[in-house]
């Protein structure tokens, strides 16, 4: 770590207007927790306006695959800012727009032929939830209107995406009386090994054999329940709700916002257990952190039944749908991780956070320990205060944001071993000074 140099970039008197007028992520006016300034970031670190460094293993909300300040990427930004910046996708096209597209395809799980470019990874839930809907509607059965969902799910923070994200434990709770009302079974048990259990499938099949008529979808994140709870599930539950959709008439929906691009071992969580989806939802890594953009894929059926229905027309169109620069650097970013041996280096990772992962399994407070792919989290007893906690993360030199019971790492795919050991130590350490 380098010695804290104070930035000149930084003014004390922007730390007082941060504090007096910009509302950060789910905090509060109200004795919130601290904000750190950060100046630059590069590679794995993250410098703060105080000249200190922090291995971030955040990478961004999960987004910055290939850490920062990317050689690769930076150059693709370049060269489309000197070619347009953005253009309207309503009537117009661009080579970015296309190959990313095409490379999505031929990524995607089988069968997702055609793609529909948003925003963020919230819109792409929200246009998910459109495509149902408006399918059915477009099959003349409009009674299929509501959706079906997993407890300690998590979608998104727009409104449609909230109302399918858990109803009770969900940070969207205070919205309930205003949400459309939703099928909910429990979550599969956790552990990604653990065997399937028929009580989970049975649930399933219940609430579908009794609501089929009305339910349009059932959404889900395959494999990884994200912000929800961090659980990890057994791929052999993916099976038997594809079966279950298919029995019942009832279309599928994965969200992968989360754990597309390689964070679980495959490239998407479908792979784990070989099914495919009817409709498929990728953001966050898709620009490798540089900006915000997602998709939604779907298959050729569905887009032709929308096609031919009462709008003719898929009823959705975001102002910067198919940014030319985010496309850009999205497909610098699917080149670069193509490029490289990147199962080889999620699985170092894996090896990395279990390894270093595992004295937290020790202390008392802590109620699991589990690792997959390039996600580590310690599960803790009780919830923390971030207000306390996080100011001894950054002391103790790495950017972690737990939430709730959860102290957690999605390291950039870049980080190598001998960080990867300084950021779980540090996590073990501060874990146990709580």
């Amino acid at each position: 770590m380098s010695s804290p140099i104070p930035s000149p970039h930084w003014k004390q008197e922007w730390s007082q207007f941060d504090r007096d007028h910009i509302w950060h992520p789910y905090s509060s006016f109200d004795n919130p927790p601290p904000v750190f300034p950060v100046v630059a970031a590069s590679g794995v670190r993250l410098q703060l306006a105080d000249g200190r460094e922090l291995i971030d293993g955040m990478a961004s909300w999960w987004s910055a695959i290939h850490g920062y300040n990317h050689p690769t990427l930076n150059q693709a930004a370049s060269e489309q800012l000197g070619t347009m910046a953005h253009v309207m996708f309503g009537g117009l096209t661009h080579p970015p727009a296309v190959k990313l597209c095409q490379k999505l395809v031929d990524l995607s799980p089988a069968g997702l032929e055609r793609v529909f470019l948003s925003d963020s990874g919230s819109v792409a839930v929200e246009v998910a939830i459109k495509m149902a809907l408006q399918y059915w509607a477009s099959k003349g059965q409009p009674g299929k209107h509501r959706l079906m969902a997993l407890r300690n799910g998590y979608h998104g923070d727009t409104m449609g995406a909230m109302a399918t994200c858990d109803p009770v434990t969900g940070m969207h709770h205070l919205f309930s009386n205003v949400l459309p009302g939703h099928h909910f079974v429990d979550a599969p048990a956790a552990g990604y090994e653990a065997p399937l259990k028929q009580q989970d499938i049975d649930a399933v099949e219940a609430t579908m054999a009794a609501h089929h008529e009305n339910i349009a979808a059932f959404i889900l994140e395959p494999v990884v329940q994200g912000a929800g709870g961090m659980r990890f599930y057994t791929p052999d539950y993916l099976k038997r709700v594809r079966e279950l959709c298919d029995h019942y008439n009832i279309l599928l929906i994965y969200d992968e916002i989360a754990t597309g691009f390689g964070r679980t071992g495959t490239f998407f969580a479908a792979e784990h257990a070989g099914v495919s989806p009817d409709i498929f939802c990728v953001g966050k890594a898709l620009t490798g952190g540089y900006l915000s953009l997602a998709a939604t894929l779907c298959t050729a059926q569905i887009s032709t039944v929308i096609s031919q229905g009462e709008a003719g027309a898929f009823m959705h169109g975001p102002t910067f749908m198919g940014n030319p620069l985010a496309c850009a650097i999205a497909n610098a970013s699917i080149d670069v991780l193509l490029a490289q041996d990147w199962q080889s280096g999620i699985k170092r990772i894996e090896a990395g956070l279990k390894t270093g992962l595992e004295p937290a399994r020790q202390l008392s407070r802590v109620a699991d320990v589990r690792v997959l792919g390039a996600i580590g989290v310690i599960e803790l007893q009780e919830p923390l205060d971030l207000r306390y906690a996080q100011p001894l993360f950054v002391n103790n030199g790495v950017w972690i944001r737990p939430f709730g019971k959860l102290v957690y790492t999605m390291p950039p795919y870049i980080m190598n071993d001998n960080d990867l050991a300084l950021l779980t130590q540090a996590m073990v350490k501060t874990v146990a000074s709580l």
